[in-house]
């Protein structure tokens, strides 16, 4: 059993005003040309900047407890790690029943 770390979040492109440009989209056949881009411009709110300096700090920001995934990890080679299964039960239960909570809220 191997353990490794996940994935990270890629921030996105700089705030500001960006130029959307034209792109050629496929005219199918017998239907009318599309008209070219006036030169669209998407501005990006300032909420853009601050959702990227949280990404950057999430990023840095570690999801697990190394120290006790080493633990475990010592446990299992040595044979000293133990499965609780009544702790797994019940709080594979309490994930059904939010699960269901949140399924009859929406």
């Amino acid at each position: 059993m191997k353990i490794n770390g996940g994935g990270s979040i890629k921030p996105v492109s700089t705030t500001g005003v960006q130029d959307v440009g034209s792109s050629k989209q496929p005219v199918a056949s017998g239907a009318a040309a599309p008209l070219p881009a006036q030169g669209d411009k998407v501005e990006i709110t300032s909420i853009s900047a601050q959702l990227q300096q949280l990404e950057k700090i999430l990023n840095d920001v570690s999801v697990l407890d190394s120290a006790r995934v080493e633990a475990v990890k010592q446990a299992i080679s040595e044979g000293r790690f133990r499965v609780d299964s009544e702790m797994v039960a019940d709080k594979l239960l309490s994930s059904v029943r939010e699960l269901l909570l949140a399924q009859q809220k929406s």
